[in-house]
């Protein structure tokens, strides 16, 4: 049983810009993460220059996520963070000082508004969407521990099923860098399923100095992993349904673990971590 006494369950908080956070059980031991839940761009940057449907493509957000993530964080009773902005306007899974941060060119699609942002404009993007957006998740993170739990960071993302050309053949993968503790536990029990065919740090490896498992996992010795799930697989209700019943089980079992529960520091295979705290 969790302790589910009224000051665990922290206020819902929105920042219209830049995220909103569902409320949950501080004290269940887990914070959700969705960094490109949103394709939306406000409306005094004008669409970044691109013609509408280049904002339901991959390029903009991750498709189905949002869905996931709020349908997960309610299911657990977890809180869960959530972007408002399109990761064309920047991307708040880069650290502040990646030269992805803000991309000129996207999978082939050249983006106006970003090609001739300046310094100022960078940093303008910044203080607005992703520091906020950056601190939002700080807080929620401190609430759980305020709570008295050291919390499990688990973030949503998906993937294209093609790729230039090329079927991807996972179903789902889950990505980690240094810490194994969350990645191992995931990768375990959904190989249990014979029919999906899961990526171990595929398609992308999680090892990524300055995104917001480095940030928030390995800076603060959480357990702390990305699942990426192939994007037609929630690209509707049916299939949220699906990844919600398969994932839940899995996560209040996680949330029974002790060694998920402990902070512990592993470093990162990027290099050394600086500002662990």
């Amino acid at each position: 049983m969790h302790d589910s006494r009224p000051n665990f369950t922290p206020e819902p908080s929105f920042d219209a810009d830049a995220y909103e956070i569902l409320p949950g059980d501080g004290g269940r031991g887990l914070v959700i993460v969705a960094d490109h839940a949103s394709n939306r761009v406000p409306a005094d940057l004008a669409g970044l220059g691109l013609p509408a449907a280049e904002f339901e493509r991959h390029i903009a957000f991750d498709i189905g996520v949002e869905a996931l993530a709020r349908a997960l964080a309610a299911r657990l009773g977890a809180p869960a963070v959530l972007s408002r902005f399109s990761r064309l306007v920047i991307d708040p899974n880069r650290g502040d000082d990646d030269p992805t941060l803000v991309m000129r060119l996207s999978d082939g699609a050249i983006v106006p508004g970003n090609a001739r942002l300046d310094e100022a404009g960078r940093e303008a993007r910044i203080a607005r969407f992703w520091r906020p957006y950056d601190a939002a998740i700080g807080r929620t993170i401190d609430a759980a521990f305020a709570a008295g739990r050291a919390p499990i960071l688990f973030s949503v993302h998906s993937f294209t099923p093609v790729w230039r050309g090329r079927p991807r053949p996972w179903h789902c993968g889950v990505l980690w860098d240094a810490d194994p503790r969350l990645a191992s536990f995931l990768l375990d029990r959904l190989r249990i399923d014979p029919g999906l065919v899961v990526g171990d740090n595929e398609p992308y490896d999680g090892a990524l100095c300055g995104d917001t498992m480095y940030r928030h996992g390995t800076r603060r010795g959480l357990a702390h992993a990305i699942l990426e799930v192939r994007q037609d697989l929630i690209a509707d209700a049916e299939g949220i349904a699906v990844w919600v019943e398969r994932l839940h089980p899995i996560l209040e079992e996680a949330l029974r673990r002790a060694d998920l529960a402990e902070p512990r520091r592993y470093g990162s295979r990027t290099g050394p971590v600086a500002g662990e705290g």
